[in-house]
Formats: C-alpha cells, sequence, structure tokens
C-alpha cells in the first residue's frame, strides 16, 4: 500500500469543509456542521484491521516517546474502528507505570478516571464500552485522547458529548493531553467554540504537532 492511498481521504475531508461550511458562527449552525463533519469523517477512517495496524505504527512509536516519565496515563477503549493503545498501555503497566479508563459517572459532567489492569474484571459503561469493574479513581498525568477530527491549532472534534472539554476544564492542575487520529482526520478549522480546549500535542501517522 502506498502513501498516495492514503492521501485521496484527506483531500476529501477538506473539500466536503469547503463546499458546505457553517451557516454562520452561531453555535447552532457549527453543531449542525460539526454533525456532518463527524459522519463523514467516521465512515474515511480505515475499517480493514491490517491496515488499521499498519498505519497505527508510527503514531503508537511516537506515543511512547511521549509517554516517557509519565506515572499514570489516561486511555480509552478503542470505539468505532479507533486507534487501538491497549498494547501500549500493557507495556506502560509492565514498566510499573499505572493506566486508567475514562469513566462517566454523571451525563454532562466531568469523567473520572479508574485504574485498568489488563486481566481485571470488566463491566460495561456509556455507549456499552468497556469500563474497569472496580472504582479506583486516579488522576492522570497524561491523557491519550481519541480524535474524530482536528485542526492546525490543536482544537479537537470529538463524539459531540463534551466529556474531555468538561474534563479537562475542571482539572486543577490540567494533564498532558495527546490527542491522536489518522491524517485524514485533518480539517482547515473545526470552528473552535468557547468551550473548546485545545490539546497539548496531535499526532498522527503521518507526524506530531
Amino acid at each position: 500500500m502506498n502513501e498516495s492511498e492514503f492521501s485521496s481521504p484527506a483531500c476529501s475531508m477538506r473539500e466536503l469543509e469547503r463546499l458546505a461550511p457553517p451557516k454562520s458562527t452561531s453555535w447552532e449552525d457549527v453543531n449542525a456542521w460539526r454533525k456532518l463533519q463527524r459522519e463523514a469523517l467516521i465512515k474515511a477512517r480505515p475499517q480493514e484491521p491490517n491496515e488499521r495496524q499498519l498505519r497505527s505504527a508510527p503514531i503508537l512509536e511516537q506515543l511512547a516517546t511521549e509517554l516517557r516519565g509519565a506515572k499514570i496515563v489516561g486511555i480509552y477503549w478503542p470505539f468505532r474502528s479507533e486507534i487501538d493503545v491497549r498494547g501500549l498501555a500493557h507495556r506502560h503497566i509492565e514498566a510499573g507505570g499505572i493506566a486508567a479508563l475514562p469513566v462517566v459517572t454523571e451525563k454532562n459532567a466531568a469523567v473520572e478516571f479508574w485504574r485498568w489492569r489488563p486481566a481485571a474484571p470488566m463491566s460495561r459503561g456509556l455507549f456499552n464500552i468497556p469500563i474497569p469493574g472496580e472504582r479506583e479513581i486516579v488522576v492522570p498525568d497524561v491523557l491519550i485522547v481519541p480524535l474524530v477530527g482536528f485542526d492546525r491549532r490543536h482544537y479537537r472534534l470529538g463524539y459531540g458529548g463534551g466529556y474531555y472539554d468538561r474534563t479537562l476544564a475542571a482539572s486543577q492542575p490540567r494533564p498532558r493531553t495527546l490527542a491522536i487520529a489518522f491524517a485524514e482526520a485533518e480539517l482547515d478549522t473545526i470552528h473552535p467554540q468557547p468551550h473548546d480546549i485545545p490539546m497539548s500535542r496531535i499526532i498522527t501517522d503521518k507526524g506530531a504537532s
């Protein structure tokens, strides 16, 4: 598989944005635009597991470098063809670190991070996503954050629930955020709003910024 096969989805995403910008800067119009972008970007993700694994490799390699010195790392359970970081979390734990998963304990509020161990019992949380079976709250110093879309100012387009923004806004001190996605998730802008919080770093299969 050559690089040209990976470049066309990114072009289609930028064309979609130019052809269908928000009707105005109002939150109502920006939110409607984001919903359309979100659907298109999720469909553009690599669906074939071998391709996804191949393209994830440089992202995971860069993440491993970024995590040096971190103690407690917030991860996520992969959902809808997201990049799988569980192997990286295993290695972090084996090296003496701690990994944790986000848990929604109250809708429209900040999430809690519960300690995760590979062999520990799991239960089901919001959207039926697995969460640790035992509530052991930890406070990550680094978060690995999945993206639906992003722009070069490091603003993140997520699934629309606002959980990461609420969590970061409530965090003191705020953890370092390493957001990851495939390169075609890049947009010229997500049209950031006052509640949007930029990520510390954006890491894709084409590089980091």
